[in-house]
């Protein structure tokens, strides 16, 4: 297992062309916030915009209408149970699945329309709910460009590995049965792609709170979006989350991901000049 190097997030992230306009960064969707977790989609949307995707919309609960575009006015929003959905699938680069989605009716009805729409050339980020779900009726997804993003827990039902049994090993045994990538997220996240397997050195108690994983995942899509679907952005991404997280612990007792969300912009910029 590789150590992710510290110069890896100067490596991919990159100044921009100066002939650039938003579709040259990538075209993001969020699938997931059910009416009672409708904020982890706003934090997966926000970790998205501020990380640079060029255009991010959200297919979500009607119910955070108004939330999102509150918090976030650069998002547009689409009801997840509208019957436009797979056409909006269809026209973006990378997908978030999960986020807040749940695991009634409703959430199985939008993973299976979403699932039916993604196309092998699209990138698919399977996260939270999504995870549950597939887990819990043994579905197999076949998508070449799956990235997978369970914590311990939501591993646990996918591999059937106990979190004692999740060592480095074991996990690499089990990942290699699902296409893809799969990053175990734990205070050392593992990444496991077809042909290598990486450990990220960073991470602080401080990131222990709720909707962290929902933040790595936007940061995720919009990495894949701008520099490409492939190991180096993929470690970039959750370097870049822990980086960070670690600089801001420094004198916070607790990183709040909002914070996070808007420390992204400074830290790429800096990675940029490098």
């Amino acid at each position: 297992m590789k150590t992710i190097d510290q110069a890896l997030p100067a490596q991919v992230i990159r100044l921009r062309p100066a002939n650039s306009h938003k579709g040259t960064f990538g075209r993001v969707l969020i699938i997931g916030g059910n009416p009672q977790y409708g904020g982890a989609a706003i934090m997966a949307a926000s970790a998205a915009v501020y990380a640079g995707a060029g255009l991010v919309s959200v297919a979500t609960a009607t119910v955070n209408r108004s939330a999102l575009h509150a918090r976030l006015p650069e998002a547009m929003m689409l009801p997840y149970d509208d019957p436009s959905l797979p056409a909006l699938i269809q026209s973006v680069d990378v997908i978030v699945l999960g986020p807040g989605l749940g695991t009634d009716a409703t959430a199985q009805q939008v993973l299976t329309t979403t699932l039916a729409a993604v196309t092998p050339e699209q990138s698919v980020i399977i996260d939270g709910s999504a995870i549950t779900l597939i887990a819990q009726q043994h579905l197999t997804v076949a998508l070449p460009k799956a990235v997978w993003t369970p914590h311990q827990m939501e591993w646990q039902r996918l591999s059937g590995l106990a979190v004692a049994q999740q060592t480095p090993t074991s996990n690499a045994a089990a990942a290699s049965q699902l296409a893809g990538t799969v990053i175990v997220k734990s205070h050392r996240t593992e990444i496991f792609t077809a042909a290598d397997s990486f450990l990220n050195p960073l991470g602080t108690p401080a990131m222990a709170t709720g909707g962290m994983g929902d933040t790595l995942t936007g940061i995720l899509a919009a990495f894949i979006a701008q520099f490409g679907h492939h190991a180096g952005s993929i470690c970039a991404a959750v370097y870049t989350h822990s980086a960070i997280a670690e600089q801001l612990a420094q004198d916070h007792y607790v990183v709040v991901p909002s914070q996070l969300i808007a420390a992204l912009p400074a830290y790429m910029a800096q990675q940029a000049k490098k």
